[in-house]
């Protein structure tokens, strides 16, 4: 049984920072690109970051370019988003997606809300 089991996330003042992780488990995680997405309330679910299935290759939406870091440890299995200088238009519930060639796997989400 796949699970993918995201974890971190809270509440956050503006300008803070917050680490997102990203467990799997019942597939082999060293085959899957991994992404992250985010849906704020009443928007479309949008990719946010991407890192391939080495770690050696990544790409960001442009809203998080510079703030976010995408990064997996493939010996635990596990994805992780560092986000930094998180702004309140960064409120949303964050989703992990583990994808190959023929499936795609999503977690439940784990909500993050930056406000003061």
């Amino acid at each position: 049984q796949v699970q993918l089991v995201e974890s971190g996330g809270g509440l956050v003042q503006p300008g803070g920072s917050l680490r997102l992780s990203c467990a799997v488990s019942g597939l082999t995680f060293s085959s899957y690109v991994m992404s992250w997405y985010r849906q704020a309330p009443g928007k479309e679910r949008e990719l946010v970051a991407t890192i391939n299935s080495a770690g050696s290759s990544t790409n960001y939406a442009d809203p998080v370019k510079g703030r976010f870091t995408i990064s997996r440890d493939n010996a635990k299995n596990t994805v992780y988003l560092q986000m930094n200088r998180l702004k309140p238009e960064d409120t949303a519930v964050y989703y992990c997606k583990a994808v190959d060639l023929r499936t795609a796997y999503w977690g439940q989400g784990t909500q993050v809300t930056v406000s003061s």
